[in-house]
């Protein structure tokens, strides 16, 4: 059996590891921060604990018996904590990395659970570095985005071409144009046009943004996501 000194060197263990990930989350104001992880890291390793423990006697007696079934268990059960922390927003979803950090934690109190120290430290200093240092470098590779510009205006011949003009001017690629009437007036002259753009990452949107509203016929434009 797993002595009582190890059973609170791995939960105290699987706390600490937990924590850290969790503190990094909680500093960025994610949906899921230091308590959850914690939590997350705390049950694994005991759930781990537990099946080890309990099929002990049953494999000692001669007959089968897998210590894994239980655990396993965990993998898909923090699957709905980490869809609680996924957010979307248009074309925009977040919580991503959240969702799998907590998943992570769940694998490292696992390995502490059943005594695997080294390979869950390493895995907490990986995770860590991850999250606070190649975001940085996934921005410098990603350098641009994709955003969809909302315009409002009165339909006349030419408007798209000029806005056409002024996105070309500030280094914008048009990948798509919507045009969206309402329904209710259906004879209306005004008509909202979304453009789906590709954008550079550090690009100053207010500029953009006025430009287009010079154009004869518009009346207001925004950002969309």
């Amino acid at each position: 059996m797993i002595s009582n000194s190890q059973i609170v060197i791995r939960l105290l263990l699987s706390a600490l590891l937990g924590g850290l990930i969790g503190m990094e989350r909680e500093a960025n104001n994610r949906p899921a921060g230091l308590r959850t992880h914690v939590l997350v890291t705390i049950g694994s390793a005991l759930i781990m604990m537990i099946s080890i423990d309990g099929f002990r006697d049953i494999i000692a007696s001669g007959r089968t018996g897998d210590p894994g079934r239980i655990a396993s268990q965990v993998v898909s059960g923090i699957g709905f904590l980490g869809a609680g922390t996924i957010m979307r927003n248009g074309n925009n979803i977040t919580g991503l990395t959240t969702a799998a950090s907590l998943w992570a934690c769940g694998g490292i109190g696992l390995a502490i659970g059943s005594g695997y120290y080294f390979g869950a430290l390493i895995t907490v200093a990986i995770i860590l570095f991850t999250l606070m240092k190649l975001g940085s470098v996934e921005k410098s590779i990603m350098r641009t985005k994709y955003k969809v510009m909302a315009v409002s205006c009165s339909e006349r011949p030419g408007l798209v071409g000029e806005i056409g003009c002024i996105l070309g001017n500030h280094s914008m690629d048009i990948r798509d144009i919507r045009f969206i009437r309402d329904s209710d007036e259906p004879d209306s002259k005004t008509v909202e046009i979304h453009f789906a753009l590709k954008v550079p990452h550090s690009y100053p949107n207010t500029m953009l943004l006025e430009d287009i509203c010079s154009v004869k016929g518009v009346e207001k434009s925004g950002w969309i996501n």
